[in-house]
Formats: structure tokens, sequence, C-alpha cells
């Protein structure tokens, strides 16, 4: 059996489907993979190549609004599916879902398959989103068509996709737990002694909250003056990323320390205590499966994607989508009460085990997929 899967980012492949991948090479599976973006010869194709995945280079530009380029990607696709003759193509992330799927049908692919991971840019609020949304929908239902069945990490969006007409009822489609989280790897570690310490990971951009998480900063150490807010992250190509005058100002001010965009996450959640992500909306944010599996108290937004991972009071706590002054608030508790993050932390663990373990996910895609 062939099985292709079509990525997002090169750097993003073995965090987002390692496991995934690493499964079904198990199974004796032909697993190939492209790519927009791996340097030729560089040391994360050749790991790539050596854990036995093929890989294929393909143009996808990612932000890029070009008829003629995103043509270009469909072509390529078109030919690299001709050439491998996939039995299963596997699709997540936007571009590679829309032109993906469409490759997919135009070769005779027999079982196609997309993964919503998460909205983006199109299908956050906005008005100069609006052509950009329109053009998402339009293209979306159309290459949705052709698929055999359509994964979704939240309930929202999938109602969202049903109820606009993106996705037409007669097509399967399955909830599952995000993309799930390695908690091998991810291991549990103690809270660090002291005061609360907050943590962001994430793509610096206006719909992740990161504005927010730096401005309730500046008003918690105004109050509380050893409180810590790391900030681990990068400035992207997404036309909703901040500036870096921004970032510059945050650090000079001393209210963020910034750690810059890390190719291990785990020390940075190690020295925190709470883990926080004010998004505007997301699919299942895997940093704070990673946060949750680690054992950490997380402050997130009750908004689309968000909400599946904190039982409000529980293992965290909600703040609206937007407000400085409650986000401010509820960092506020955890000096309030010093047992709450230890509390939390308890909980957040737990609900990873039961509910977010990659095996368990993974499981249920390969199920799904009908891949014995």
């Amino acid at each position: 059996m062939k099985f292709l899967l079509l990525s997002g980012t090169a750097d993003e492949l073995l965090p987002f489907r390692g496991d995934l991948i690493e499964t079904l090479l198990k199974k004796g599976i032909e697993v190939h993979v492209a790519l927009p973006d791996l340097e030729p010869g560089s040391d994360l194709e050749n790991m790539l190549l050596s854990k036995g995945m093929k890989i294929h280079h393909v143009s996808v530009h990612r932000v890029s609004m070009n008829p003629i380029a995103d043509l270009n990607t469909l072509w390529q696709l078109v030919v690299l599916m001709r050439a491998i003759r996939p039995d299963i193509v596997f699709t997540c992330m936007i571009k590679s879902v829309i032109y993906g799927l469409l490759a997919a049908r135009i070769v005779g692919v027999p079982k196609r398959y997309a993964s919503i991971s998460g909205l983006g840019y199109a299908f956050t609020s906005g008005g100069q989103r609006g052509l950009v949304r329109l053009l998402a929908h339009g293209l979306y239902a159309l290459s949705l068509r052709g698929a055999n069945k359509v994964f979704f990490e939240n309930p929202d969006d999938r109602k969202l996709f049903l109820d606009q007409g993106i996705l037409k009822p007669t097509i399967p489609n399955r909830l599952v737990n995000g993309i799930g989280v390695n908690m091998e790897y991810y291991a549990r570690t103690p809270l660090p002694k002291g005061s609360p310490r907050f943590l962001l990971v994430g793509r610096l951009l206006r719909d992740k909250g990161v504005r927010e998480y730096a401005a309730a900063a500046k008003i918690i150490k105004a109050k509380y003056p050893e409180a810590h807010f790391g900030l681990v992250g990068w400035i992207d190509l997404n036309p909703s990323a901040i500036k870096q005058a921004e970032l510059d100002a945050w650090i000079a001010e001393g209210t963020i320390d910034f750690m810059g965009r890390l190719d291990d996450v785990r020390p940075a959640i190690a020295q925190c205590s709470v883990f926080v992500l004010p998004s505007y909306r997301e699919g299942t944010p895997r940093s704070v499966l990673e946060a949750m599996s680690m054992g950490r108290a997380i402050i997130t937004t009750d908004a689309p994607g968000c909400r599946e991972t904190v039982v409000n009071e529980d293992n965290g706590l909600f703040v609206p989508v937007g407000s400085i002054n409650e986000l401010a608030e509820a960092m506020e508790r955890f000096f309030n009460d010093p047992q709450l993050a230890q509390r939390m932390a308890e909980r957040s663990f737990k609900i990873a085990e039961e509910k977010y373990d990659v095996r368990k996910v993974d499981q249920v895609l390969i199920s799904e997929m009908g891949i014995s």
C-alpha cells in the first residue's frame, strides 16, 4: 500500500505527524510525503529520509493569493500523484487540503482524506479578509466534494463547514482529538518553585492573542514585579503577524522574556507553571496539548478549539477573546492561590492521558481510513 501525506511546512512534519508516519511505516506501508519548503540535501531532508519515508518537493505558497502560483501547485501535485499512484492521500493545512484533494480526484486516487486542523487567517474576523474568506469557502467546498472522509478537530469547525455549505452532509466526517501528543516525549515535569511563571508558545500573530498576553503581563508585573512571562515563537509571513517594533518594545520595557523560535520547547514549558494561549480560534492547539502532557495549568480563551482543551476551573481557566483585563485577572489568581497551579496541573496531565495521547488519536485515524 502507498500512502501520500501532503503537509504544510517541512519543519512541522515530525511534530505534527511524525508519530502517525512511524506507525504506518511499522505496518509496512510505503509512506510518501510532499513538502513545500524543504531544501534538497539539507540535514532535515536527510533525517526524514533516514526514517524510511520517501520525500517529494512541491511548490506551495502558503500565504500567496497568486492564482498562477496555485495552479502550478495543483499541476505539480497531479504530476506527482500520477508518478506515485498512491492508494491513499491524506491532506492537512488549507492549501494542501484544497489542491491535494483536487489533484487526487483528477488522478483517481481511490481513498482521499482531509484533516481540518484550524481555519486560519481566512476565517477569523476582519473586514479586509472578506474576499479571502469567500475564495477559501469556494475552494474548500469544491475540493471537499472529492473527499472520502473529512476529519475535524473541534465541533465548531465542523458546524461552520456544514452550516455554510462548505461540506455537504453526504460527505462522511469525524471528530478527532486534535493531532494528539506524544506523552513519552512531552513527559511530565515538576512545577518550578517560587512565584508563578507564565509562557506562551506560538507564531507571533494577532490571532494568537500575543498582544493581549503582553498587555496583561504589563498589568501583572506592575503589581507583582517578580512575575515572569516567557514568549517562544517567531514572526512569519502571515498578514496578521505582529510587527518587529512591537516585540522589541515589549523586550526593552522588561515585560517579556523572548526566547525566539525553539526546536525543542520542552525546557521552556518545564520552566513555566502556567501555560497561556489567548487565541481567537484554533483547531486543537498542539502547544496546549504539549503543556498539558507535561503537567501545566492552562489559561486560554472560550473560543473554538481552545475550549476543547480546558475544563474551566478544573485544569485551567477560560477568558473571553480579546479581553486584556480578564486575562490579567486570571493570571492574578495564581498569585492569590499558591496551590492553584499544582491542582490544575494534576488535572491537565490526566485529561491529556485520557483524551489526547497520540497513540489513541492515531489509532482512530488509521481505523477510519480502513488501514489494518
